[in-house]
C-alpha cells in the first residue's frame, strides 16, 4: 500500500486542514530586501500586530544636542606611556581626555600605548574652549576651594577632565550639587598640577564658560578680559539685566534639561560652549564693536592731554 502512494502521489489525500494552512502560507509570502517601501509590500501577520513594548524608545527621540559634533581621535594627553581603559563609550586617557575613535581596543579592559609626542599634543585643543569647575568646602565649609575642572573644545569633546586635592582640608563635599564624594579625591590631582595644565590649555584661546571669575578664582589663575566669553554677562542672555542661570539658558535656548540634582561639569561646559557657538557671529560683532569703541576713547584721552599741558604752562608763565 505504501509503495502504490509513493508512485502515485496524486491519489494521496491531504488532511483538509492541512491543505487550508498550505494555502494560507503561501499566500503571505516575504517581501524582498530590496524593496523600496517595505512597509506598503510586507502582509499583515497571521498571528495579528505585534505588542510594542513600553520602554522601548520612540522612533522620533532627539538626539541629546550636548554631545560632540566631531569625533576626535587625538586628544590632549603627556607625551608619554599612561594606562588606557574603557569606560562608558569612551577610552579614557587616565584623567587627560577621551578618545572616541577606539574600535581596536573596545574589547580590552586596559592598553598600554605610546600617547602624542609635543607636536601633535595640541591638535585637539582648539581656538575656542569652555571651561567649568565644581567646589567643595574648605576651612569652616563657606570657603570654596576647587575640587574638579573640565575643559571641552569647540566641538564639545573633553579634552581635560580632573578630580583636585584643594591645599586646604576639605570640611564639606557638597555632593548634592557638586557630585564629588570623598572616595573622588583619594587619588586626586594636587592642586597646582591642575592649576598649570589649565593654564597651558587656555592660553592666548578664547575662553567660555558660565561665571567665569568664580572659576578662575578658584584656579588662582588670570585670563584676558578680551578673550573671555562668559554666558552670564552677554547682553542678549540677560533679563531686565539680571543674570540668569545655566541651566534655565540651556532649557530656554537649547531646549535641555541640565543641573536635575547634582551638577555635571561636562555637561555645564558643553552647554556654556553650544550657547557661544549658536551666537558666535553676534558675540564676536560685539566684542570687536567694544574694543573699536573703547580705542577710539584712548585716542581721544591722549589728544586732549597735550592741550591741557599748552594751558598749565601758559598760566605758568
Amino acid at each position: 500500500m505504501s509503495s502504490e502512494r509513493k508512485k502515485n502521489p496524486e491519489h494521496f489525500q491531504l488532511n483538509p486542514n492541512w491543505a487550508q494552512l498550505q494555502q494560507k502560507l503561501k499566500s503571505f509570502a516575504k517581501p524582498s530586501r530590496h524593496s523600496k517601501n517595505p512597509q506598503s509590500e510586507t502582509p499583515n501577520s497571521i498571528l495579528g500586530k505585534r505588542k510594542e513594548r513600553p520602554n522601548s524608545e520612540p522612533d522620533d527621540a532627539k538626539p541629546n544636542p550636548l554631545m560632540p559634533t566631531n569625533d576626535d581621535s587625538r586628544l590632549y594627553a603627556p607625551s608619554k606611556e599612561v594606562e588606557v581603559g574603557c569606560f562608558d563609550s569612551f577610552v579614557v586617557f587616565k584623567g587627560y581626555g577621551y578618545c572616541n575613535n577606539f574600535n581596536a581596543w573596545d574589547s580590552k579592559p586596559s592598553h598600554i600605548c605610546n600617547l602624542l609626542n609635543d607636536s601633535q599634543m595640541y591638535d585637539s585643543v582648539t581656538d575656542v574652549l569652555a571651561m567649568d569647575c565644581e567646589m567643595v568646602g574648605v576651612g569652616q565649609g563657606n570657603k570654596s576651594a576647587l575640587g574638579r575642572v573640565t575643559v571641552v573644545n569647540k566641538w564639545r569633546n573633553v579634552i581635560y577632565d580632573e578630580f583636585v586635592r584643594p591645599v586646604e582640608h576639605v570640611v564639606d563635599f557638597r555632593t548634592h550639587i557638586s557630585g564629588i564624594r570623598p572616595r573622588d579625591l583619594r587619588k586626586a590631582k594636587d592642586f597646582r598640577v591642575v592649576q598649570k595644565k589649565v593654564a597651558e590649555l587656555i592660553k592666548g584661546r578664547i575662553l567660555v564658560g558660565h561665571a567665569l571669575h568664580n572659576d578662575l578664582k578658584a584656579l588662582l589663575l588670570m585670563h584676558p578680559k578680551k578673550d573671555l566669553r562668559d554666558t552670564s554677562e552677554y547682553q542678549p542672555f540677560l533679563k531686565e539685566g539680571r543674570r540668569k542661570a545655566l541651566r534655565h539658558l540651556a532649557a530656554e535656548v537649547l531646549g535641555v534639561e541640565i543641573q536635575n540634582g547634582e551638577h555635571c561639569p561636562v555637561d555645564d561646559a558643553r552647554a556654556a560652549m553650544l550657547l557661544y557657538s549658536k551666537n558666535r557671529k553676534e558675540w564676536e560683532r560685539s566684542v570687536k564693536d567694544q574694543l573699536r569703541l573703547k580705542e577710539k576713547q584712548k585716542k581721544r584721552k591722549q589728544r586732549k592731554k597735550p592741550k591741557a599741558d599748552i594751558n598749565h604752562s601758559l598760566i605758568a608763565s
